[in-house]
């Protein structure tokens, strides 16, 4: 995998980004100075690539505009453990203030990213209505990351399961946007634990799944 300078430099430079739809996207984005903007490029990232490697020095902030990618952490039993899904959002907040990374940043999909110079960024921060949004977004941020260390915490696979219905979708019903092996890695269990607490579920009525959606009854 490049280094982020050599993806930043290959990518699109700063002035051939139109930042009138991008700031769409997010109110941080539509709130970064022109200083960061100036420091700021387009890069792509394969599928099945990393984005940076655990250890890593971190050199810039990301936004995924298109795709997805994964911040990724591997478990004692050896699977990989999801602690983050980011599509058409920022990526790997916590880092803006870390020495090194503490986990492996994967694309799920071909994807585009932002990579926004990380002292350009930090500067960014030092404006009220920068540092405003910035707070929101950790707000929330932070109550998924409270939900997903709760829901990691519960014993089985049946709790998992009902906790993340009940917490990530409306009323007792989810569509799931993911595979069930994704899913499985995002709840911290192996896909076999996965299949057979859904299927155990299902014969017990406890839980209706017809195709991606899943209903607690």
């Amino acid at each position: 995998m490049l280094s982020i300078n050599a993806l930043m430099a290959g990518g699109a430079s700063a002035l051939s980004l139109d930042w009138r739809p991008l700031a769409q996207l997010s109110p941080l984005l539509a709130a970064l100075p022109a200083a960061a903007r100036a420091q700021t490029r387009r890069i792509q990232v394969a599928r099945d690539a990393n984005v940076f490697h655990r250890g890593d020095r971190p050199a810039a902030m990301f936004f995924v505009l298109d795709g997805e990618v994964r911040l990724l952490r591997r478990s004692r039993a050896g699977d990989d453990v999801i602690l983050q899904r980011a599509r058409r959002g920022f990526l790997a907040e916590a880092s803006l203030d870390q020495a090194a990374y503490h986990c492996d940043a994967v694309a799920a999909l071909d994807s585009t990213l932002l990579a926004i110079e990380r002292t350009s960024f930090a500067d960014a921060l030092r404006r009220p209505e920068m540092r405003g949004a910035w707070s929101d977004h950790l707000a929330r941020e932070l109550r998924k990351v409270r939900a997903q260390s709760e829901r990691l915490s519960l014993k089985t696979a049946r709790e998992r399961i009902v906790h993340f219905i009940e917490t990530e979708g409306e009323g007792s019903e989810i569509a799931l946007g993911r595979s069930k092996k994704d899913w499985a890695a995002e709840l911290g269990l192996s896909h076999e634990a996965l299949y057979r607490a859904l299927a155990r579920m299902e014969r017990v009525g406890e839980l209706r799944i017809k195709g991606t959606r899943l209903r607690l009854r």
